[in-house]
């Protein structure tokens, strides 16, 4: 019977699509690149200089030997043409196009500039370079024959008739704009090495331009330059969209680094397939209903979802992420191609991506993971409502065909450990060394954040996974904290904790008595500070390096002993070649210790913390030997859990450890 059932289905599925085939549009087009991958899309025709590089399509040569970036021309075009206009309806399409450009001078001044264009065909012009900017050459220029039109973003002021280095002007069939608009009043600068956002909006009638630097996250309303313009009149039927670009002795690297394109259809209509559209909508009504009904079977014979309410348990607890739709993160995502990953957690995944053409960082929970489900609402419930400098910025999430997607704002610089330990996986030996002050400044600013988190929400909220994996880095390296995935909020009134039933964290970061006691507090946290202070500090991780014998026991034992024999100085990063403030290093490193006190009640508050980084307080006193750790710890501080109970004298054991 389930035989028969799904070969009904899949034979109503094939005339639908057979018969919606037939209907498809063939002068719409519509496509979406929010970055570009290191392979070619075969969906792009090149010229033969161009080609792709760094997530982004390089018109003209990226190189460093000067020589080759010197009088360049290059052309880009989407594979398929875009229908113009129609001959029976005489009417003109309408389109809408938004792209990322990114022009890097490699002279100064650079030159000469890039173009949006559509034109009859592909070939790029010979004797293209300098002044001309790939749309024509000296013999074309001006003629009809050219079969071109394009929105040009000029660089440099080439001939008398430009207004300056750094303008947008309508072209058609020429170099020669029929009008030109300064960008100057507008605060964009195209040679900024900076990312400009334009968009180019053509209603059949009229064409309008609009521009702006996407570094200030917003969109200008009115356009920069607008004029009437017929295309019909100077292209044929169907156009390649595109981009062209050029440089002279001036050199400058001109890049797109995102484009979407969407144009409507003027196709004629074909008087043979009238018949399709009386029968298609029923087909198409019967096959839903198949469908439909098939998938309600198929729900029945799953296993119930171990989280049936989550969007409930989400909208009940938090008020300001954004929900997205799954097929809005695969756009964003490339559908999660791996040439996108940024990396991976023990819990899942994260994407590099584009929305409303800025970039985020998707975060795609593993499906296999039940723990990982757990975790995807305790990061949406738990940060959807903190605001802080310092936490990472969640701006949406997603729960879909049991996907969990979390989306948060992009960190050009990725993680702090990167940095501090995997600093020759960069890229190159120019990697940069972050320097003290950088280093005194991440710490200050995962402090804040510390204290905000236990001293500054409306409830208070444990994190539970400080290290430096965690710690993101923005485009100026300032640390913002984030994966809140094992944080929970500490909601009854006066309990200073949160029990589990799992220990949960990372080995190495994770006080002594967490695996006794079995809770999340305040004094665990600022353990795992302590441990970032170190290892931020020396460049080193907190676990066992057998490097030497007194490092065998961790990063906190070595630098106690090495702070007991007056040599901690000794731990600073190589890397740093001396070049720091000693008596704030020492202070630094001595914080640290503090932080790690195997007592959680000599261990100082996130506040007391924050004044002894500004000065405001003294260090507090720190023991010259390690002191060892027992429990209870005195004085006492935490009262006996009923769930907690003492079998022969010895506490009861827990579940297993759960670390990333």
């Amino acid at each position: 019977m389930g035989t028969v059932w799904f070969s009904q289905l899949a034979v109503s599925l094939f005339l639908a699509g057979l018969l919606g085939g037939a209907l498809s549009p063939v002068g719409c087009l519509s496509f979406n690149f929010p970055t570009f991958p290191h392979e070619y899309p075969p969906e792009l025709q090149m010229s033969k200089k161009s080609r792709i590089f760094l997530d982004a399509i390089q018109v003209t040569p990226d190189s460093k030997g000067l020589k080759d970036l010197k009088d360049n021309s290059g052309r880009v075009f989407y594979e398929t043409q875009f229908r113009l206009k129609s001959k029976s309806k005489g009417v003109t399409a309408a389109f809408n196009t938004t792209f990322i450009l990114n022009i890097t001078p490699q002279t100064s001044p650079g030159g000469e500039g890039m173009a949006f264009i559509l034109a009859a065909d592909t070939a790029l012009p010979e004797a293209s370079s300098g002044q001309w900017l790939g749309i024509v050459n000296a013999t074309t220029n001006g003629s009809s024959q050219a079969n071109v039109v394009a929105v040009e973003f000029d660089t440099r002021k080439s001939y008398p008739e430009d207004l300056d280095d750094n303008h947008v002007g309508l072209n058609v069939n020429s170099i020669y704009s029929i009008k030109r608009v300064s960008l100057a009043d507008y605060s964009v600068n195209l040679s900024s090495a900076a990312d400009v956002e334009a968009r180019v909006q053509y209603d059949g009638k009229n064409i309008s331009v609009f521009v702006s630097m996407t570094k200030y996250g917003t969109r200008q309303g009115m356009p920069v330059l607008s004029l009437p313009l017929n295309l019909s009149q100077h292209l044929p039927e169907k156009v390649f969209v595109g981009f062209s670009a050029s440089t002279s002795n001036y050199t400058e690297l001109n890049c797109v680094r995102s484009w979407e394109f969407n144009g409507e259809d003027v196709g004629d209509e074909n008087p043979e397939l009238l018949w399709v559209w009386i029968t298609v909508p029923t087909v198409l009504v019967l096959c839903g209903i198949a469908f439909y009904l098939y998938l309600q079977r198929n729900h029945r014979e799953q296993p119930e979802d171990a989280y049936p309410r989550i969007e409930d348990q989400i909208k009940g607890s938090s008020v300001a992420p954004r929900r997205f739709r799954l097929k809005e993160l695969r756009k964003a995502t490339g559908n999660f191609n791996p040439k996108n990953k940024l990396g991976r957690g023990g819990f899942g995944t994260v994407y590099k991506g584009f929305l409303e053409n800025k970039e985020v960082a998707v975060k795609r929970v593993s499906k296999d993971s039940t723990q990982g489900k757990q975790e995807f609402i305790a990061e949406v419930t738990t940060i959807g409502n903190l605001h802080h400098k310092n936490l990472v910025k969640l701006i949406g999430w997603c729960y879909e065909k049991r996907d969990f997607l979390l989306v948060y704002e992009f960190m050009p610089n990725g993680s702090l450990d990167k940095f501090i330990f995997d600093y020759e996986q960069l890229g190159n030996e120019e990697s940069p060394t972050l320097g003290w002050e950088k280093r005194r400044i991440i710490v200050y600013g995962v402090a804040e954040a510390l204290d905000y988190l236990h001293n500054g929400c409306e409830k208070r909220v444990l994190h539970r996974d400080i290290k430096a994996s965690n710690i993101m880095l923005d485009s100026d390296f300032n640390a913002k904290l984030g994966d809140f995935g094992l944080a929970r909020i500490v909601q009854q009134r006066g309990k200073d904790h949160h029990t589990t039933k799992e220990i949960a964290g990372t080995p190495g970061y994770m006080a002594p008595e967490t695996f006794l006691i079995g809770r999340a507090t305040v004094e665990t946290d600022i353990y795992a500070f302590g441990v970032l202070v170190l290892e931020v500090i020396c460049g080193r991780k907190p676990g066992n390096q057998n490097e030497d014998n007194d490092y065998n026991n961790g990063i906190v034992y070595w630098l106690w002993e090495l702070y007991r024999r007056e040599r901690i100085l000794d731990a600073v990063d190589s890397r740093l070649a001396g070049e720091f403030d000693e008596q704030g290093m020492v202070r630094m490193l001595v914080l640290g210790i503090a932080c790690c006190h195997p007592n959680p009640h000599h261990r100082p508050s996130m506040k007391t913390v924050l004044q002894v980084l500004t000065g405001e307080a003294p260090l507090p006193p720190v023991p010259i030997e390690r002191p060892s750790f027992v429990w209870p710890a005195m004085p006492p501080s935490f009262k006996q859990d009923p769930d907690i109970s003492l079998i022969g004298g010895q506490l009861s054991p827990f579940t297993q450890l759960t670390g990333r």
